[in-house]
């Protein structure tokens, strides 16, 4: 088991230590952590809320604004828990020394990237390769 790093409140990762080291490493996973805790508070909200709102509304067009406004709510929690997907699976690639590092190239991935978008696996060269081929493909 990995000793326990010490990260100042106020700590934010510098290009000019060295790449990925514990205390960065560390930054992130406290970061991945605390957005899937957000995620998931809001999905119990979400559930509690539609459990408790099954009431009967006999105005036709209020009765389908309440249906579009819960669609939408469980398309977005849908789509969160996709995230959620891409959090867990970015706190392995901490555990197993991959973070940071892109899929495609190997290069390392920006850390205002990282910071932008934690879960992010490829720097932004090779997602907007990735892209432009999805693009081309798909036409």
């Amino acid at each position: 088991m990995k000793a326990e790093v010490f990260l100042p409140d106020d700590y934010h990762p510098a290009e000019d230590e060295p790449f990925m080291n514990d205390r960065q490493l560390e930054y992130f996973r406290r970061k991945l952590i605390a957005w899937k805790d957000d995620i998931l508070e809001g999905n119990k909200d979400t559930i509690e809320a539609l459990q408790g709102n099954t009431r009967n509304i006999p105005d036709v067009a209020d009765r389908a604004s309440e249906e579009t406004d819960r669609a939408l709510e469980l398309r977005t929690r849908d789509r969160e828990r996709k995230v959620v997907n891409k959090i867990d699976s970015a706190l392995r690639r901490i555990e197993e020394g991959e973070f940071g590092y892109c899929d495609k190239t190997g290069e390392p991935i920006s850390l205002k990237r990282l910071n932008a978008r934690p879960i992010a696996t490829m720097t932004l060269e090779a997602q907007e390769r990735h892209e432009r081929r999805e693009r081309v493909h798909r036409d």
